[in-house]
């Protein structure tokens, strides 16, 4: 019996902020791509916005939608993602947002407060997309 061996693709594009460490901006394994937590972090000033929640909500997704189009998807083939927050309080702010680029049939989420974020960030969120 052989083993299948599958090929990982580093993705990267400069539509979305580059690695702040170790770390590929997504890796491709077969048909799907396992994005790296996205900051809120504007590719063209390398910097947050400022302001509520939602703004930089928005910015995450923004990067993630340049890293689904780098592999050739778009977010409706998104079917995993996870939210990491510095404060569980923001949840349905970043819910109302997450709402504007996902629909129906949802991707399955998970969401978390944790401790700290890389550079002070109150957002971040991972997905895993399956090409075709």
């Amino acid at each position: 019996m052989s083993e299948a061996t599958m090929e990982k693709k580093v993705l990267s594009t400069d539509k979305a902020p580059g690695a702040v460490g170790p770390y590929s901006q997504a890796i491709m394994a077969g048909n799907l791509v396992f994005s790296s937590g996205q900051l809120p972090i504007d590719p063209e000033t390398g910097k947050m916005p400022e302001g509520p929640i939602a703004v930089r909500a928005h910015q995450v997704f923004k990067n993630l939608q340049a890293i689904a189009q780098e592999a050739g998807a778009t977010l409706e083939d998104v079917v995993k993602t996870t939210v990491l927050l510095a404060d569980i309080k923001d949840f349905q702010a970043v819910n109302e947002v997450y709402a504007e680029y996902f629909k129906a049939p949802y991707p399955a989420r998970s969401a978390f407060q944790v401790a700290a974020l890389p550079l002070g960030a109150d957002i971040e969120v991972e997905a895993i997309i399956l090409t075709k």
